[in-house]
């Protein structure tokens, strides 16, 4: 076996660093591209169903995850479980205004939250403490400021998955979001003006499918009010009329979609043409 000298060695290490330099191509950043955005367009809201420690676990070690869970302590603690340059598996089968996959353009919050449980009296929601929305504002201020994230585009699992998903559920506070900027909510004084109109003449399923699809949920475009639209109508109802969520179009659930996505005012006829004098 050839022996190499100490001096041979760390020539010989040398020259591997410096082939190893000649190996990268080197890069002009000079010249940064006009037309580009954020990878990043939604932050989606989501209850974990769990507790704390389940919850941890799970979106750390399960197949589902998400960029950060909210916990339920004194204050609550804050976890980043995914980098927020990396995608997160929270949204799964997704949909908002034709953009589907929402994994791949979105980052997850999860929050410790039991869901619902169901009771011979009914549905019981379980609230959000004070506390944990104190602290969950704050971080999705920050993640709006970093990528530019506009108040329509904070979303819940609901709106994007209606027929899979209920969370965060009714008892999530929008209307306070909607107070720091964080999210949309109709003008109350509009709601009410409009709601007379619609108390007397109520609008067809397919003018109620015509404005969700406007507003942004996947939703059916056949007229007829069937499971899966009464579906959709029940997630935009927990979104902003969460005292009553049955999936009933009613006229105060009309008031909403109008103020939220006005009707475009009809074409003026055009006037007839007046003859030429001869």
């Amino acid at each position: 076996m050839k022996r190499f000298s100490p001096c041979s060695l760390l020539a010989l290490a040398v020259l591997g660093v410096l082939c190893s330099c000649r190996s990268h191509p080197e890069y002009d950043h000079g010249h940064p591209a006009k037309s580009q955005d954020d990878r990043v367009h939604y932050l989606i809201l989501h209850y974990t169903v769990l507790d704390e420690a389940a919850s941890l676990k799970e979106l750390s070690e399960g197949g589902v995850s998400a960029h950060y869970l909210v916990g339920l302590g004194h204050p609550p603690a804050i976890y980043q479980l995914v980098d927020e340059s990396r995608r997160a598996f929270h949204a799964g089968v997704s949909e908002w205004k034709g953009q589907n996959n929402l994994n791949y353009a979105s980052i997850g919050i999860e929050v410790v939250n039991r869901g619902f449980t169901d009771t011979p009296q009914g549905r019981v929601w379980a609230p959000f403490p004070e506390e944990q929305i104190d602290a969950l504002i704050p971080l999705i201020r920050e993640i709006v400021a970093r990528h530019q994230i506009t108040p329509d585009r904070v979303l819940g699992h609901s709106d994007i998955a209606p027929q899979r998903k209920q969370d965060p559920g009714p008892m999530f506070p929008w209307k306070r979001l909607a107070a720091a900027g964080l999210a949309l909510w109709p003008d109350e004084k509009a709601v009410a003006a409009c709601r007379p109109g619609f108390a007397v003449r109520l609008p067809d399923p397919a003018w109620f499918q015509r404005h969700l699809a406007l507003f942004g949920y996947k939703v059916p475009q056949h007229g007829q009010l069937d499971e899966e639209t009464r579906t959709v109508v029940s997630a935009f109802q927990m979104r902003f009329r969460p005292a009553r969520i049955d999936g009933t179009p009613d006229a105060e659930t009309a008031a909403l979609l109008e103020v939220l996505t006005p009707t475009p005012p009809a074409s003026p006829v055009p006037a007839a043409p007046v003859p030429a004098k001869k």
